[in-house]
């Protein structure tokens, strides 16, 4: 629960203070500093409207009850499980994203010139790149939340390692390998992923909306003869190693056939992509630029 939590926040607030970080960056080195206000701007703005996001998702997920409960968590788990692969698989595929970034400040500044007011098309630019991680960090937290429970503790963890790395990446003279971070994060990302897409499977089933084929495959949840004390065998859900397990990546000691084939075609399926995408063969289309500046 901590470190999936951790995983989260410091892979989606790295992000947006990588984005931030470019373009301040970018500002100082071609002497555009009176723009630095309107990054600040932005930076606020993207904040409080990821807040709001949060608090207005919160009030429409609570508005749902029994079969209609199930069927919300069953989907949004799935859709979490979409939302991960689809960051995981874009981060590994750019190649010039500060150039790409660059090239669009570039083009608000020329266009501030004449008109002042395309200077906002850099605040913009920022308010973006943060609500997009501040939203997908509310469904993520939302599906996991549903799965194992979101540890504060680990989410503020994740916070402020990923803004002190962002800031030691613009700031230190050492060269930071973040294509390192991303490919081990994006491991245990997957992994995260592939435990959301059995337990949406799950919740589906329990809705009716989905055949289980068979009930249990195995089922190493069995009552324990001390559950009355709170003493669960090891690997049981609760127990010492299995309720870790749970937390992290979604463990399930007793799953369904359908459960089973979902996680494993997820892992297959999304393993061969970071292969592909990964391996030195297409080096070249896939390679991640490491954010070289």
């Amino acid at each position: 629960m901590v470190l999936s939590s951790f995983l989260i926040t410091s892979r989606e607030t790295l992000e947006a203070a990588l984005v931030v970080g470019i373009v301040l960056a970018y500002l100082t080195r071609t002497n555009n500093e009176q723009y630095r206000k309107t990054v600040y701007y932005g930076i606020f703005a993207g904040i409080v409207l990821s807040i709001l996001s949060a608090f207005l998702f919160n009030i429409f997920a609570g508005g749902f009850e029994g079969r209609a409960e199930e069927l919300f968590e069953g989907f949004i788990m799935l859709f979490a499980a979409v939302l991960l692969t689809t960051m995981i698989l874009w981060m590994m595929k750019q190649r010039k994203i500060a150039q790409e970034i660059e090239d669009k400040v570039a083009r608000h500044i020329a266009k501030a010139q004449f008109n002042q007011t395309y200077a906002y098309g850099i605040f913009v630019l920022i308010v973006v790149a943060i609500l997009r991680e501040g939203v997908e960090t509310v469904i993520f937290f939302s599906a996991i939340n549903y799965a194992s429970g979101v540890s504060f503790i680990g989410a503020t963890l994740g916070v402020i390692t990923a803004i002190a790395i962002g800031y030691l990446f613009f700031a230190s003279t050492k060269k930071i390998n973040l294509k390192k971070f991303f490919n081990i994060s994006s491991i245990f990302l997957i992994l995260i992923a592939a435990g959301l897409v059995a337990h949406g499977i799950h919740e589906l089933e329990e809705a009716k909306l989905l055949n289980p084929v068979v009930e249990h495959v195995w089922d190493i949840n069995p009552a324990a003869p001390l559950a009355a004390q709170g003493v669960y065998p090891l690997m049981h859900e609760k127990g010492a190693i299995g309720s870790f397990l749970v937390g992290l990546f979604g463990y399930n000691g007793n799953p369904s056939l359908l459960e089973v084939l979902f996680y494993l075609a997820y892992l297959i399926g999304i393993f061969y992509l970071y292969w592909r995408i990964g391996s030195p063969s297409s080096a070249k289309a896939a390679k991640i630029n490491n954010f070289k500046y």
